[in-house]
């Protein structure tokens, strides 16, 4: 036996760490040899599916059918805002994905508010995210049916017309003057028969009451009894749960006799002219739409939950629906909304923003006003904590003495600073940055709150490989190269990507004169300053050698910097970094001058939406800097082209040729990325700035 004498001692843990050890490196040698014998693919790997993963998966997952039908179903009475390009990517795109249609709905049944300006507006916005819809419908489309349903619902003894005013509607519901809770009871006219209902409905159709003074209550859930849904212990487990079931049914608000149909105080509709005295609410309207358009999955956002039983219940007593079941009939579910941080969503305060506002003393509401809020479920606009209440008849005031009147904060419902859809699109962002940007969230049930600058990351990221880049001066200062002869001229060919030759090269002068921008020149040098200043050299983009400053003269009346000379050449010491310049030369067309806008939050708050709206306490918080213009800002020549190829890029709707101006887009270098302007002209080009470059607050 040899001696193990004088050998090192290996423990039983060392020795099975080692030969795990021999084993991975075994394995890994195995599997690196079968795939160098495996023949190279050239198959790219299949791009995932958002539409299909997921809270979406669940969602097609629970109705598997094999023609699926979707709807994007906007009040035709605002704008479109961010929150929206949501809704219609998940629509479209769901549908899409699994080889459907969706369709374009109206839901146009409140004449008071609709205006054909948003219809349009509504249709370029869809068309612009790039879906294009099976069929344009209206809900008015419609209303002969939605009217043969109503008295359909009243013949089957679920529907009944009311009498009372909004304060007693509110305390049929339980609320008591004090602002508490009491017990919920149905008023008198509930149980009224059959005829006297379809006479009472009839007059309203015909003219016979004005508004506010009649509307028709679906007969839900509002007469239920606690003791109706009281357990004991004699019940069964099958009657447990029934009495549960009511017990959710009758505590849900959405459940309290909703209004189904009222008298409006403007009865002239855009599409149906005066054929109607009364309109349908959204409560009745939307689900009966959805069953009659072949809806299969109506998808909303997740403050809808609640209405879920009210739609269900609805469709359920005009056998449009299978009571528990989802196999019939359109199936709503709810996803989570997009909030986008120190965003004003809400229509209404948009509205006081673009249009300015009045502070009253008392409202100025007559009770006429309130007959298209009557027994609808308010829900919280977009963007807003809480519903904005309605003040009651009770203390409404015919007249009311202004205490303040309030300017308009902003130019449009497209101004760059507001988050509609329009405005969004008028500062430049591209449409398949918000498209990715959703998408980029997830589609879940939770809401997507996000911040402003996670969404500039978005953009400027989309921006950065998709737009060519020009050399854009905002604040000039002209520069003489004095060493150089007058008729001094190189056509430098510049790339408008350097990291993409498909974008191609253009040519770009440099002459004796050259405009550089304020922020790259000091009057006096600095150590941790690597620009122009005073004996200094520093290097020009695009521009074989280097720059010095020999001197400069300043503006008497302002004191500022207005002409540098310097010396240009190869014997000019190299300078520590490079600058953007434009250069002039009348044969280029160089320098092309711009007004340059430049857009910074509206608001001070980074919560707007908590601010003093009710008492025009929003305005003091305005930010004075929303919006800097640059008057005298310079561009390359190279605009012209970048100009006469847009869209940049060409993709979503834009490359289907729903374009405007805002899709003339680039980054201009070492500054931010710009977009035309609409109220650019051949004789005047004004740029918006969409997002800034990445934060480079070192840029010496």
């Amino acid at each position: 036996m040899a001696s193990t004498e004088g050998e090192p001692k290996v423990s039983k843990r060392a020795a099975e760490k080692e030969a795990k050890k021999a084993a991975a490196k075994a394995a890994k040698e195995k599997a690196k040899a079968e795939t160098a014998s495996k023949p190279a693919s050239n198959t790219p790997a299949a791009p995932v599916d958002p539409f299909r993963q997921g809270w979406l998966k669940g969602v097609y997952d629970e109705k598997p059918v094999k023609e699926v039908h979707t709807r994007f179903p906007p009040e035709p009475n605002g704008y479109l805002h961010i929150g929206h390009a949501k809704a219609i990517t998940v629509n479209f795109g769901f549908a899409k994905s699994h080889s459907g249609i969706c369709n374009l709905r109206f839901d146009d049944t409140n004449p008071t508010k609709e205006e054909e300006v948003y219809f349009t507006a509504i249709k370029d916005m869809v068309q612009w995210l790039g879906f294009e819809p099976h069929k344009i419908t209206h809900s008015s489309d419609e209303f002969d049916k939605l009217y043969e349903l109503a008295e359909e619902l009243i013949k089957r003894e679920k529907a009944y017309v009311c009498h009372c005013s909004p304060d007693e509607v509110k305390k049929g519901r339980g609320k008591l003057e004090n602002g508490e809770h009491g017990p919920r009871s149905a008023c008198a006219h509930w149980s009224r028969s059959v005829d006297e209902n379809m006479e009472l409905f009839r007059q309203m159709r015909d003219g016979g009451y004005n508004p506010g003074e009649a509307v028709l209550r679906m007969k839900q859930y509002l007469a239920t009894k606690p003791e109706e849904y009281e357990v004991s212990e004699e019940d069964s487990a099958e009657a447990k749960k029934a009495k549960e079931k009511l017990k959710a049914l009758a505590n849900n608000p959405a459940m309290w006799d909703v209004a189904a149909y009222r008298v409006t105080k403007n009865n002239h509709h855009h599409r149906t002219g005066d054929k109607w005295r009364i309109y349908p609410t959204y409560e009745f309207t939307h689900c009966i739409c959805d069953a009659l358009e072949d809806i299969s999955h109506s998808l909303c956002t997740v403050e809808f939950e609640t209405l879920r039983p009210a739609y269900n219940w609805l469709l359920d007593a005009l056998d449009m629906k299978i009571e528990g079941s989802d196999e019939k009939g359109p199936m709503q579910r709810e996803y989570g909304r997009l909030n986008v941080e120190g965003t004003i969503l809400s229509k209404r305060r948009i509205a006081m923003l673009v249009e300015g506002t009045t502070i009253n003393n008392t409202p100025n509401n007559p009770a006429s006003a309130l007959a298209d809020d009557i027994e609808e479920l308010t829900l919280a606009e977009d963007g807003e904590e809480e519903p904005e209440t309605t003040p009651s008849a009770a203390n409404a005031a015919t007249t009311s003495t202004p205490i303040r009147t309030i300017p308009p904060a902003v130019m449009s419902w497209d101004d760059p600073r507001l988050f509609t859809l329009v405005a969004l699109r008028r500062r430049g962002v591209p449409p398949g940055a918000l498209k990715k940007f959703v998408l980029d969230l997830g589609v879940t049930k939770a809401n997507a709150n996000t911040a402003t600058h996670t969404l500039d990351s978005n953009i400027r990221t989309y921006l950065e490989r998709t737009v060519p880049r020009l050399m854009l001066v905002l604040d000039p200062i002209k520069v003489t190269l004095t060493n150089l002869p007058d008729g001094y001229l190189e056509e430098r060919e510049v790339p408008f990507d350097p990291k993409d030759k498909e974008k191609g090269t253009h040519i770009v002068p440099f002459t004796k004169t050259i405009y550089i921008d304020r922020d790259d020149f000091r009057e006096e040098d600095d150590p941790d300053f690597f620009r122009l200043a005073p004996g200094k050299s520093v290097g020009l983009m695009n521009v074989e050698f280097p720059v010095r400053c020999t001197s400069f003269t300043k503006d008497p009346e302002t004191g500022k910097v207005n002409a540098i000379e310097a010396e240009y050449g190869k014997d000019v010491p190299a300078g520590k970094a490079r600058i953007h310049w434009v250069a002039e030369s009348p044969a280029h067309h160089s320098p092309i001058r711009a007004e340059v806008r430049v857009f910074n939050p509206l608001f001070r708050s980074q919560t707007p939406n908590s601010l003093d709206w009710k008492n025009g306490g929003y305005y003091d918080d305005l930010n004075p800097e929303s919006l800097v213009t640059y008057s005298d800002a310079m561009v390359e020549c190279g605009l012209e082209y970048v100009r006469k190829n847009a869209p940049w890029p060409k993709e979503e709707g834009e490359a289907k040729g729903v374009v405007d101006k805002s899709s003339v887009r680039f980054q201009g270098l070492r500054t931010a990325f710009f977009a035309l302007d609409k109220d650019s002209s051949d004789g005047k080009v004004v740029l918006n700035r969409i997002v800034s470059l990445k934060e480079d607050t070192g840029k010496k």
